[in-house]
């Protein structure tokens, strides 16, 4: 049975990972690895992605692989979800407004021995998509240059973790992933004047390794039904087997002849180290609170660009920085041995503050303020009550100076399907 149902889940997970790319339309996109995914999850999202201290058996916390082994011997948890966003962008006096849908991820969790629970699931680690022009007259003639920039892409990454608990409220985890994607970015001037050539710039990468997470976590009682849990977590950085490539194509527009130029940095993209932990607060099983810090070491890894004194394609240690990152969070449940449908649900308020993780031109990116409210709605049926639809809502503040801004509105519906499937019936 346990054979049968991993081997469905990974067939889905493999079909989904064709389609689930989530989307966006930021020209932040265009720097760096895109925009990075919070990767949290239906429970969390709501509370702004909170999760380091977060240890429960109906619930998948991919973000700390070491609450895999709070998952009881009945529970088959399956959890996905999708999204809409609107989102408005503004610049000087000029705003504009763009819409996306995605799928947003799709996770599995259940015990394969006592104490030791393993989970599976296709998450996002970052999304890129932009495309915007700029416009400009050429000196004091009528004609006038026009330039392009559009890019698509992303990286993801599909994993297998486990988690045991190695003595009472002790657990450690690791996530184990396939990680891969690429990325098509461009910038294209043409003129209205026919003797200025056509210039088509061009960067390219494509990438397929590994990525390992580990976790810990440690529960202790305090007082009659009230718990504190700490965890940490820590991500190894290294280079992602990509080679990514910079070309220029230039176009004589008068005799259509094509010049090309193209230059390779050998395995010259890598993702960094990362480093967090946070402390949750369980208060008669109605209450969670808590909060989180996590640090991404960008500023010790390279990214390619091009050297405007000579003009080389080369990696240079002073495009990223490291981001830091702090995140609160709390869920209420008003009362869980009530008959009333309301007091059972989940509802749940966060807020995180997010440094940015590389530089545009020698100054900072965008910092990233997001503030979160949800749902977390019961499924009743005639067995079970376990499984939840959660249902999100985000705003998300991107700002730097003299630079875009960004507000973005997210709305997230997702599903915790949570079952005994491995329940023994008996038949009188």
């Amino acid at each position: 049975m346990k054979k049968l149902l991993f081997s469905s889940i990974l067939l889905g997970i493999g079909t989904l990972s064709m389609v689930a790319q989530s989307g966006t339309k930021s020209p932040y996109s265009q720097y760096g690895l895109g925009i990075l995914s919070d990767q949290s999850q239906g429970f969390n999202r709501g509370m702004s992605g909170l999760f380091q201290g977060f240890r429960s058996g109906h619930e998948v916390n991919m973000q700390n692989p070491a609450s895999y082994a709070a998952v009881d011997s009945l529970s088959m948890i399956f959890d996905a979800a999708v999204s809409g966003q609107f989102t408005n962008f503004k610049e000087g006096g000029a705003k504009v407004n763009a819409k996306t849908a995605n799928i947003e991820y799709v996770t599995a969790l259940f015990r394969i021995l006592p104490k030791f629970g393993m989970s599976v699931g296709l998450v996002p680690y970052t999304n890129i998509g932009y495309s915007y022009s700029a416009t400009q007259k050429i000196g004091t003639s009528a004609s006038y240059a026009k330039t392009v920039y559009e890019g698509s892409g992303g990286f993801r990454q599909v994993y297998l973790g486990l988690g045991y608990e190695f003595f009472k409220g002790f657990s450690l985890g690791v996530n184990a992933s396939y990680f891969w994607g690429s990325y098509e970015r461009s910038i294209t001037m043409t003129s209205s004047d026919p003797y200025v050539n056509t210039l088509m710039k061009s960067y390219e990468a494509e990438s397929s390794s590994y990525k390992l997470d580990f976790g810990a976590q440690y529960q202790h009682k305090v007082g009659k039904s009230d718990f504190l849990t700490v965890g940490a977590t820590f991500g190894l950085g290294h280079k992602i087997n990509a080679d990514p490539s910079f070309g220029v194509m230039n176009i004589d527009t008068q005799t259509g002849v094509t010049a090309v130029t193209t230059d390779t940095v050998s395995n010259g993209l890598s993702i960094p180290m990362t480093i967090g932990a946070g402390i949750a607060y369980s208060y008669k099983n109605t209450l969670r609170f808590g909060a989180d810090y996590q640090l991404q070491r960008w500023g010790e890894e390279e990214y390619p660009v091009v050297n405007e004194v000579t003009n080389d394609y080369e990696l240079s240690k002073g495009f990223y920085k490291d981001r830091h990152k702090v995140t609160v969070g709390a869920d209420w449940i008003p009362n869980p041995m009530s008959r009333r449908f309301l007091s059972h649900v989940h509802y749940r308020i966060g807020a995180s503050y997010a440094t940015p993780y590389y530089k545009i031109h020698g100054q900072d990116g965008p910092k990233e303020m997001t503030v979160s409210a949800g749902f977390g709605i019961p499924l009743a049926n005639s067995w079970n009550n376990r499984s939840v639809l959660n249902v999100s809502f985000q705003w998300v503040n991107q700002s730097a100076k003299n630079l875009v801004t960004e507000n973005s509105f997210r709305v997230t519906i997702g599903l915790t399907f949570n079952e005994r499937w491995f329940a023994k019936w008996k038949v009188d």
